[in-house]
């Protein structure tokens, strides 16, 4: 495939790129991941995507442009291998398996992205946030999160207290443990039994595509 230059850490909170602005370097996490998020004037930014060591950062370049699409914003801390862009796409033009895999990967992403905008239009708030612990899960390879409340609220496009009763009625099934913004997933078949149907659609569609 191809050897990625440099690892970094990234933290919570880094952005990594801004819509609109030329990407400098992608970004394929290890043990970290980051969100996709809409911003615009007039309204609160919107998550619709959650990228970590399944894929990476940087699919523009894959289509051909140099402009972010998303600002992303580092959620979960660690590791990432990182790339120079005008490297990552002089790779693709030089080896067809590799940019074979980036198309699939960029396909997966879409669809997982219209999914996600979809899935905070109908889903109830329970469900959805069960499916965002076991996608941060899944990412981090780790059951202990460092999350609040209010990123979370953040994250799922609802008022703080709409994730208040979402992860008070996980807790009572001891699905998950919480306090002073850790949130421990206790049972996480238990949460993909109450999770939306998103999360099993997208572990599909990457597997359709990317196993």
């Amino acid at each position: 495939m191809f050897l990625a230059t440099e690892s970094v850490t990234l933290r919570p909170g880094d952005a990594l790129s801004e819509s609109g602005r030329r990407m400098t370097h992608v970004y394929f996490p290890i043990d970290s991941a980051a969100s996709l998020m809409i911003t615009g004037a007039g309204h609160s930014p919107l998550e619709v995507g959650l990228v970590g060591r399944e894929g990476m950062l940087g699919v523009p370049l894959i289509l051909g442009a140099s402009n972010a699409a998303f600002r992303s914003v580092v959620q979960i801390a660690g590791q990432a291998w990182r790339m120079d862009a005008g490297q990552f796409t002089r790779q693709l033009d030089e080896n067809p398996a590799l940019r074979q895999r980036m198309n699939r990967y960029a396909h997966v992403r879409l669809v997982q992205i219209a999914g996600n905008i979809a899935c905070k239009s109908f889903h109830r708030v329970e469900g959805r946030l069960a499916r965002w612990l076991l996608m941060s899960r899944d990412r981090a390879n780790s059951n202990t999160l460092s999350l609040t409340h209010e990123s979370l609220s953040k994250l799922l496009g609802v008022r703080r207290a709409g994730v208040t009763l979402a992860a008070t009625a996980l807790r009572r099934r001891n699905f998950i443990r919480y306090a002073r913004g850790h949130i421990e997933l206790l049972d996480p078949r238990g949460l993909a039994s109450v999770a939306c149907p998103c999360y099993a659609s997208d572990k599909a569609t990457y597997a359709r595509f990317m196993d």
